[in-house]
Formats: C-alpha cells, structure tokens, sequence
C-alpha cells in the first residue's frame, strides 16, 4: 500500500463538508485538513484559519504540512488560478486551471465556444454597455411574448439569472447587473439569451485531460418555495438519480456537448482537468446546454458522494495523473435525496446567529446532515448562512429516501427556518 497521503480541501460549505465526508472513508488518506471549513466538518478534519480565495497562504500551508493532495470545492479560487499556483510549487491538486476556469468565470467566453462548434445550446448576444443591452431588449420585446434570461457575465454564487417576462423585469435585471454592480466586476458584461423551456438537470463529469468519465445525474429545486415559486436561490435541495435522464440522452450530452467542449478548449491549447459541471435543459428538439461550472456542485455534491461506492481519493489522484481511463467508478444501487435547511428569508436578507437544535437526532433518523452555513457560537452550532443544512437520506426506492429525509429534517429547529416540502416528490 502507498504511503498514506494529508489532504487540504479548501471550502467551507456544505459541498465540502460532504467531500470531506467521503474522503474520510479512504485507506489512502492518513489525515484531512480543511480551510476554512465549518462546525461540521471539523468532526472529520482539522480547520484551517485561511480563507479559500487566499491562494499563496494556502499553497504556503500545503508545502509547510507536506500535503499530497488539495482538493477545492468552491469556484472563487479556482477562478482565481488556484490550480496554476500549486502545480508551479510541484503540489498535487484537483481542480482546472485558471483559463480552463473561465467556462464558468465568463458565461460569454463559454457562449463563443459553443457557438463556435455547434454545440447545443441557447440563442444569446453579450453587452458590456447597459444603453446597448436595454435597447436590445426593448427590441425584442416590441415584437415578442417570449421571456428573456439575463445572466450576469461573471461568477454570482448562483443568483445572477434572471428569467424575465417582460421588458420592465428585463431593464431592471440589467440595471441591478450592470448598473447597481450587485456581482460586483462579474456585471461587467451581461448574456441576454433565449428562455428554454423543459426539465432541468445535472450531469457532472471527471476529466483528466483526455478521459470524461459522467457521474449519477442529478436534478434541483432551485426556486425557494414550493411549486417552483419565488426568487432563484443557490438551491432548496436535490435527488439522483434522475429517471428522465435516460442513458441515451446522457450518451448525448456527454458526446455532443461536453466532449466537443473540452476537444476546443484542447485547440486553445486548454487542458481540461478536474470536473465539469454541465446543466442542461431537456427541450423539444433535445438537450441544450445552459450552462458549465467548473467544480462539483452544491447540493450535488450532497447526494453524488453518498452514492458513489468507489474510493474517491483514487479517483481524483487518477484524475490528476491523467489515469482516468484505468479506473471504474461503482455506484451503490440506492435513490439519494437531499432536502436543504435555509434561514427565513433567504435568498434574500436574513438574520444568523440562531441555535440550531436536534441534529443528533436527524442523524439518528438515518440521514447524513451536511453543515453548509453554520458556525459555533457560546460553545453551541448556530446559523450562519443562507443555506444552513444539508438532510441527505439514501433508500432502495425514492419514497423511502424522501420519507427518511423528511422525517430526519423534522427533527432539526432553529427560529425562522425554512425548507421545501415537495423535494423529489414529482417522482412519486
């Protein structure tokens, strides 16, 4: 056996505490340090004071603790050429590099790409000009009763997208990007795109450069009530595997959108490795691309890792030593569900510091609880975030995994919080 390997992953939600999770379940791990983390994943790795977006502090902490493998679970720092700066140090790391990143730092640099080769995907025009964009849009409403989907260019944590019915909704949307700055330089320019309409899923894959190995799809409630209503959130919950996702459409969406996109980054001279995050659209005329991200997602992550049978920790090492073709992911033949516990309010304003109470007993109830914001507080777990919990719950069939999620979830308290109550409930 290799010598056991210390592991940094950086992040500090519930994403990471479910890799975290999961990579504590490998033989090939002697020890797992986390940065910044939270309340709990410090049960399974030693926190780490520095933030994920300090990229030298971090690469300094891994060269210092001879760390053999950093895993990063947020965006930011992947944006921000995380990748680039540990491999110049001769240190091990999951993750794309900075300009393998921009699929999911410029929504306008992907657009091009998939324009450029025909790959599937929603009819769009960018502008970095907000007299520009408004005229645009007065346009097409002057002559349509379609809606339009304005996206702030840049990485928004999932909130700059707006579906807009009308030209009013779509000015404002545009003012709030470009003029407002709420995302800050990621409002610089601004996609305005065609609506799609049709079911909405996820399809992430492992890349090590010339292998795409595709993981349990998976499918989320990201409208904060019920019914899909209200604003846009980073997300209410999720479940794989997604029964719609037949094994010819995600045949489809890996060879004729997700490979033709790696095969013209590689023409870019762009080496793709880590994971790409395709969530696509099923419509009438087939499976389009709405958009990449370039890192696991968040709640995916929450029911990916608890399905996934093979050891991680191999698989991502294979990844970075572009191995991926010798190895075989196995899944465990269960349903997963996730049901996400937010702060009332979100994604709006919202209060933290409430105590949290029954989470010994959710994990009693046979669920796995991920911490996703949450921080300690007079020696106790409180709320501090928008998206506090993860509930995650596996069963042989979708009734059990939601049963056991739900009545988990019940058990957990906090003033003023909030969940969906119809999380996977459409496959019943």
């Amino acid at each position: 056996m290799p010598e056991r390997l210390k592991v940094l992953v950086v992040g500090g939600g519930g994403r990471e505490h479910a890799l975290v999770w999961k990579i504590a379940q490998s033989p090939l791990v002697e020890k797992i340090y986390c940065a910044p983390g939270n309340p709990g994943i410090a049960k399974s790795a030693e926190l780490v004071d520095i933030k994920g977006t300090d990229i030298k502090a971090l690469a300094d902490f891994a060269e210092a603790n001879s760390i053999g493998l950093t895993v990063v679970g947020p965006e930011s720092p992947l944006i921000a050429g995380i990748v680039d700066e540990f491999e110049s140090r001769g240190l091990k790391i999951f993750g794309p590099c900075k300009a393998a990143a921009a699929l999911e730092g410029s929504k306008a640099f992907t657009k091009d790409i998939l324009q450029e080769n025909n790959i599937p995907t929603a009819a769009y025009a960018v502008f970095t000009k907000f007299d520009e964009a408004a005229a645009y849009v007065k346009e097409y409403f002057a002559f349509s009763c379609e809606p339009l989907v304005v996206k702030a260019d840049g990485e928004a944590a999932g909130k700059g997208v707006y579906i807009c019915e009308d030209e009013h909704c779509a000015i404002e949307s545009l003012k709030t990007v470009m003029v407002d700055r709420a995302f800050g330089n990621s409002g610089n320019k601004v996609v305005v795109e065609e609506f799609l309409t049709g079911p909405e899923a996820t399809i992430m894959g492992l890349v090590d450069g010339e292998t795409l190995a595709t993981l349990i799809p998976v499918q989320d409630y990201k409208r904060v009530f019920d019914n899909d209503e209200g604003p846009n959130t980073g997300s209410m919950g999720c479940y794989a595997p997604v029964p719609i996702l037949t094994e010819d459409i995600r045949d489809f969406v890996a060879e004729e959108i997700m490979v033709p996109t790696l095969k013209a980054l590689k023409r870019k001279g762009i080496i793709f490795k880590g994971v790409l995050y395709a969530g696509v659209i099923l419509t009438e005329y087939g499976p389009k691309l709405l958009e990449y991200n370039c890192r696991f997602g968040d709640p995916e992550t929450q029911v990916v890792m608890p399905l996934m049978e093979s050891d991680l920790v191999e698989v991502m090492l294979a990844v970075i030593d572009g191995r991926l073709d010798e190895i075989e992911i196995k899944w465990y033949n269960k349903k997963a569900v996730c049901v996400v516990i937010a702060s009332g309010g979100y994604p709006g304003d919202y209060d933290t510091g409430m105590p949290i109470d029954g989470l010994l007993d959710a994990e009693s109830a046979g669920a796995t609880v991920f911490h996703a914001g949450t921080k300690v507080l007079n020696g106790s777990i409180a709320t501090g975030g928008g998206r506090v919990l993860g509930v995650t719950a596996l069963g042989d069939n979708y009734e059990k995994a939601i049963g056991t999620a739900y009545t988990a979830a019940d058990k957990i308290h906090f003033d003023k919080m909030h969940m969906r109550r119809d999380i996977g409930r459409r496959l019943l």
